[in-house]
């Protein structure tokens, strides 16, 4: 029995799917068939149970899994031990991210690396709040980060921060000379928001059914930099993360207000596939992420 077809067979309980499986391992799905069929035949019983929609452990597959998991961790563990002799960690480490986490926010973490392994490469790949699941659950990247985090199997979440969220209007905006704005104030104001699917859509969808209020969308967009670029225009008022729009506060293109209720935010999370042993490399762009936010709650 080798290595290959344990890890096979845990990837399959992990995504639910002989075809996601297959892409994990680049092989062919009837390769992850026959490999599993193996497993049943060796041990005479059945470890899977297929359905047409999912394929989950029998009680004995369950317990295959757990200790096939151990000892994959340890190979892992033990590989990259014998690989990584060097005293000086180095290596490129793939974190998928939301737009708006990565055009703004990253600079810090960026920086923290930079000083603590100079010769780390984190690299970013900008996808949809969806897709950042998907790579992590793949194997495309090693961390991904999303807004509202939300469980999924094969993946564990790490908190990372809470984005304050504000009103952002143009300058001559009837907003820009309150100290505040309400959330019933928004009610009825052309409003540019992200498209339906955007968790931060959600969320803000159901704050203002909470309250009773209606949003009146005259865009939906599913890019900041464009409902950026629309507020400035005058078309509307947005409600976006205060990070993603200091630059543009800084030089008097938009104003940003708090809201009178008090603080909104946003929580988002650190993506990483269950079970994943971490290389050197990858733990250190983590730290880096743990040290950037440290840092900026003590300023």
């Amino acid at each position: 029995m080798q290595l290959e077809s344990l890890k096979m067979f845990c990837d399959v309980v992990e995504t639910g799917s002989f075809s996601r499986a297959a892409q994990l391992n680049h092989v062919t799905q009837s390769a992850v068939s026959q490999q599993i069929r193996a497993l049943e035949n060796r041990y005479e019983q059945k470890l899977l149970s297929r359905s047409a929609r999912q394929v989950t452990p029998t009680p004995a597959g369950e317990r295959l899994f757990r200790g096939c998991k151990e000892i994959l961790a340890r190979f892992a563990e033990v590989e990259n031990e014998i690989r990584e002799q060097s005293t000086e960690v180095q290596g490129t480490t793939t974190v998928s991210t939301i737009y708006s986490v990565g055009l703004h926010e990253l600079r810090n973490v960026q920086k923290q690396l930079l000083k603590t392994h100079p010769k780390v490469n984190m690299r970013l790949n900008y996808r949809r709040n969806d897709q950042v699941y998907d790579d992590v659950i793949l194997g495309a990247a090693e961390i991904g980060i999303v807004a509202y985090p939300q469980p999924r199997a094969g993946v564990d979440i790490h908190p990372f921060r809470d984005d304050k969220l504000a009103v952002v209007c143009a300058p001559n905006h009837s907003f820009a000379s309150k100290a505040k704005v309400s959330l019933t104030a928004l009610s009825g104001v052309p409003f540019i928001a992200f498209d339906r699917e955007a968790p931060t859509r959600k969320a803000l969808d159901r704050l203002f059914r909470e309250k009773n209020l209606d949003l009146n969308p005259v865009m939906e967009i599913d890019n900041v930099e464009t409902i950026k670029r629309a507020v400035e225009m005058g078309i509307g008022v947005a409600i976006l993360p205060m990070a993603t729009v200091s630059a543009e506060v800084a030089q008097g293109s938009v104003v940003s207000k708090p809201f009178a209720e008090g603080p909104v935010s946003r929580p988002i999370g650190l993506l990483i596939r269950k079970g994943k042993y971490l290389d050197r490399a990858s733990a250190a762009v983590l730290e880096a992420f743990k040290l950037a936010e440290a840092t900026n709650d003590e300023h």
